[in-house]
């Protein structure tokens, strides 16, 4: 891994497939944990809102009260494609100050940089998925640096082969809600776009020297119910073995 020393214990928090849903009062429970983790950066990976009960100003509240603790990053999911709301969803996070990754990176840092990059979900698109994925990549990282240390935000992990293709250090997804019901021992029941006892649901993956973070989300959408599969706020810490 080759984070630099300046983002030495620089704290990533990860919201994934909220789905309009709301944990306590205004969403206080939810608000009130991500303030104690103290954060450097918070990611959205996708499905902030739900197709099915789309209530746009109930999720925004939640940038709202958090948008001066971190920068956000967000990326859409397939539900927000559903819509077909999905610009006035993206106009209204940037005026909160959300950094809205469209198939494309940011460079933050001072004296050392890393690039923050996200594509948009497959579902925007007519081409073939894996097709998508690939061209997405290929403009989100156009103009970083091949040694410049990677993040990426991108909906759905299964597409864990075109990460590393890229070469992309350490990804955040999520999609899969863990699988939905976990069974111990083995995992995750059934995930979209994986099917029947999914790889990909949860936890971190390594392959061929990129690191995929997947969050189990927060929220639930045609199925309500999860078993053995509690909704997570994701932490991850980046560390440095520079000594510089």
């Amino acid at each position: 891994m080759r984070i630099p020393k300046y983002f030495d214990n620089y704290r990533i928090v990860q919201l994934s497939d909220i789905h309009d849903s709301v944990f306590g009062d205004n969403n206080s429970e939810l608000v009130n944990k991500v303030k104690l983790l103290s954060p450097n950066a918070i990611f959205i990976t996708g499905d902030f809102i739900d197709g099915n009960r789309y209530d746009l100003e109930q999720s925004l509240n939640i940038i709202k009260q958090l948008q001066f603790v971190a920068p956000f990053f967000y990326v859409t999911g397939n539900h927000e494609v559903s819509t077909n709301d999905v610009e006035l969803i993206k106009s209204e996070l940037i005026q909160l100050g959300v950094h809205v990754l469209s198939n494309e990176s940011l460079l933050i840092g001072d004296e050392e940089k890393i690039a923050i990059g996200g594509i948009e979900d497959p579902l925007s698109s007519v081409l073939p998925e894996d097709q998508f994925v690939e061209e997405a990549l290929g403009k989100a990282f156009k103009n970083v640096p091949n040694e410049m240390y990677k993040l990426l935000l991108a909906h759905r992990p299964y597409e864990l082969d075109r990460y590393v293709e890229r070469n992309i250090d350490l990804v955040f997804s999520g999609h899969a809600h863990g699988g939905q019901i976990r069974i111990p021992g083995l995992g995750g029941l059934v995930a979209p776009g994986q099917g029947w006892f999914p790889e990909y649901t949860s936890g971190v993956h390594e392959k061929s020297g990129s690191h995929l973070v997947i969050s189990r989300g927060l929220g639930n959408s045609i199925v309500p119910i999860r078993i053995f599969n509690q909704p997570e706020i994701v932490v991850v810490t980046l560390k440095s073995l520079s000594t510089k």
